[in-house]
């Protein structure tokens, strides 16, 4: 009732305003004409001064205005860098760009009032902060420096000067921290700061990694309540009443294939086959059985929403007494499941499926090394012993995996290349190596069968038509397609029917015919950059990606909160046969968890890409003055990004160019208009390493001299 009566009378407050102009009311006149009741006096201001620190409405001494009728809108700082900044307007989340000069010192998650800019520069509208209506927390890390006689902390963001911390700071020059603004200037080098934590030295990737774990609100660590409640239901293990009504499959020939560090083993597969048809089966750790609604585990698992990986660390979504415990599917020991048994035809199209909660006993741990030797034929004695039950499961399972492969690839569904790396660290947690990350057969027949239980349970969940977490990739923005065709026809490629409503297919049939060209390079990177972001939603709109209609991520509950609430949803589903009672249930949750997810999934790609950047860096600044053969990557109109076979990534500036005047075509190309000499993606170039900053997470290089 009170969400709904406040919402009425933010309906009425803005309608009033709207019509006074920039004249405005005061609060008395402004209730008034609300029609706002004297029993509703309190919530009535209570209301009205939400929605002036939210910016919907701006207060001048004691008149209330519309910010539209000022000429101004609400907006949220979202990311301010060194020159300029990022805000997303309120009224319908639109990003706008705001050059250094007019912030006005705001930082992220201030919220402002924002005058619209002439005509935009680029793709956002552009405005100034006119004014900061309420402030952010104003965290941000940095190093500290000393400087005429001051102790001050250079950001690694948001401003180029350095911000003067209050007296009595703990912290030594050169160490990195994380700070807080406690005193606010007009401009960001005005501001005064203090220190919240030290990490170390700004030249350690862990303690960087630490920092920027710090500043996102992320702890490696577990409140006691979530940890206590963990143990719990380590130390009690498995009971006879939780097998009841559950399918015994321990006799069955299921066993997991993972890393070889790996110790969340939280996927089993089995597989048979019945003249033509064959019946998958993908077994997933019953997380949802421990993990109850409302618990403090619970709780802490929808904050964190997923387990973020970098370098050797894991940070996990839930303790480890979960994670590489009760819910581990660890070899010869029984474990609680939810089973995804499914049918597939001689073609490994779905023909059916059925969700069942099991006990299962895995044969071995599988690693995906040793089985991709013998899938290849050259596994030692030894091996071959380790998996000598399975191997007539795994030699089916090459099988299918071959014919899912075939069909998603003629289905349509777009095969974009990207490059993973592995960083050693050593006992020092001191990054020492780089290696590309090279999958297999097995990683990818793994990945297959996992896509393969995705899709049943999206299917399933819409066809009885429940609240559902769905994993959506929607069809790429209008914008993007025209910069791909653009892209494509400065390439002399064919961009006919790059348009609204481009289908996979067609997508596909763009990086296919480029495969073998020069320019694929160019062309796989373009195709990317057109793709939307997938995240979590509870409308199945499908997977663009995929080229699916049905998708859903079922198999990793132990470190994705989405996973977790979907198997939460089946397993009631399963238990009462009733879909309008979960529909009851889990309208509002799935829609609150599906929001949730996303948002926590970004922040772990942010965290999981900072933190390996400055292991990058860490390595790379042993190598200083070493040269490399390394692949353009990517242009700026400041120069080009280089990747190298270990997968570290730096740039030559174009100030270490050969003398020239470079122009950037916009797209992938830096060409020097005096010489003709260009630089473009997909090029081969032998660079040297100049300087690698362990703090900013980057690496400088500058062409070799010949």
């Amino acid at each position: 009732m009170t969400f709904t009566m406040d919402n009425m009378i933010q309906k009425r407050i803005l309608q009033v305003l709207s019509k006074s102009g920039a004249k405005g009311l005061k609060a008395k006149e402004l209730a008034v004409r609300a029609k706002c009741r004297k029993a509703d006096s309190k919530r009535f201001s209570a209301v009205l001064a939400q929605m002036v620190k939210d910016a919907e409405v701006v207060k001048r001494g004691e008149r209330y205005q519309s910010p539209r009728a000022l000429g101004f809108y609400g907006a949220r700082i979202t990311r301010v860098q060194k020159t300029f900044g990022f805000a997303e307007r309120n009224s319908d989340q639109a990003e706008v760009f705001i050059p250094g000069k007019y912030l006005k010192g705001a930082l992220p998650d201030d919220v402002v009032l924002i005058k619209p800019l002439g005509r935009p520069r680029g793709d956002s509208p552009e405005g100034q902060v006119q004014a900061i209506v309420s402030y952010g927390p104003g965290e941000f890390t940095g190093v500290v420096i000393y400087q005429d006689g001051k102790l001050l902390v250079k950001p690694d963001s948001f401003t180029g000067s350095p911000v003067e911390l209050s007296k009595g700071a703990e912290a030594a020059p050169g160490e990195k921290v994380l700070a807080r603004v406690v005193k606010r200037g007009s401009r960001h080098s005005e501001h005064k700061a203090q220190v919240l934590a030290s990490f170390g030295s700004a030249e350690s990737a862990a303690a960087c990694a630490a920092a920027v774990l710090e500043l996102e609100g992320v702890s490696p660590s577990f409140p006691a309540e979530v940890q206590d409640e963990a143990r719990f239901l380590k130390n009690r293990g498995i009971r006879e009443s939780d097998l009841r009504g559950r399918l015994d499959l321990r006799g069955e020939a299921i066993f997991t294939i993972d890393g070889a560090d790996s110790k969340d083993l939280d996927d089993a597969v089995s597989l048979k086959k019945e003249g033509e048809t064959y019946r998958l089966g993908v077994h997933i750790a019953d997380v949802s059985r421990y993990v109850r609604p409302g618990s403090a585990l619970d709780k802490e698992a929808f904050e964190r929403g997923t387990s973020i990986y970098y370098a050797n660390q894991v940070v996990p979504m839930l303790p480890k007494e979960l994670s590489n415990g009760i819910c581990s599917l660890n070899p010869g020991e029984d474990r609680l499941a939810f089973s995804a048994l499914i049918t597939l035809d001689g073609k490994a199209q779905i023909v059916d499926y059925t969700f069942q909660k099991t006990v299962i006993r895995s044969r071995v741990k599988g690693v995906y090394t040793e089985i991709n030797a013998l899938l290849e034929g050259n596994a030692p004695a030894g091996i071959e012993e380790k998996y000598r039950e399975l191997t007539p499961q795994l030699g089916l399972m090459k099988e299918l995996a071959e014919k899912l492969i075939e069909n998603r690839r003629q289905r349509g569904a777009p095969e974009i290349e990207t490059a993973e790396g592995k960083i050693v660290v050593d006992e020092e947690n001191r990054a020492v190596s780089l290696e590309p990350r090279i999958r297999g057969f097995s990683e990818r027949m793994i990945e297959e069968f996992m896509l393969t239980a995705n899709e049943a349970a999206a299917a399933y969940a819409k066809g009885k038509n429940i609240p559902f977490v769905y994993r959506i990739h929607e069809n790429p923005p209008d914008d993007k397609l025209e910069t791909l065709s653009e892209a494509l026809r400065l390439l002399g490629l064919n961009a006919k029917g790059i348009q609204h409503g481009l289908s996979p297919k067609r997508m596909a049939e763009i990086l296919e015919q480029a495969r073998e060209t020069p320019v694929y390079s160019i062309v796989n990177s373009q195709v990317l950059r057109a793709m939307a972001k997938a995240k979590y939603s509870d409308n199945p709109v499908g997977h663009y990606g995929l080229a699916l209609e049905n998708y859903a991520h079922f198999t990793s509950p132990i470190r994705r909160y989405p996973d977790l609430m979907i198997h939460r949803i089946l397993s009631e589903l399963a238990a009462s046969g009733d879909p309008a009672g979960v529909t009851k249930r889990y309208r509002r949750v799935a829609h609150a968890a599906a929001d949730q997810s996303t948002q926590t999934e970004l922040r772990a790609v942010r965290i999981e890409r900072g933190c390996e950047d400055c292991y990058k860096a860490e390595y790379m600044k042993g190598h200083i003055g070493e040269s490399f053969d390394g692949i353009i990557t990517g242009a700026v109109p400041n120069g080009f990004f280089v990747a190298l076979p270990s997968t570290a990534e730096g740039m030559v500036s174009v100030r270490d160019l050969p003398q020239g005047f470079y122009e950037f075509d916009g797209y992938f190309e830096l060409k020097d208009k005096t010489s003709g000499n260009r630089y473009r993606v997909g090029d081969s170039v032998r660079v040297t390493c100049i300087a690698a900053n362990v703090n900013k997470g980057r690496i400088d290089f500058t062409l070799t001299a010949e």
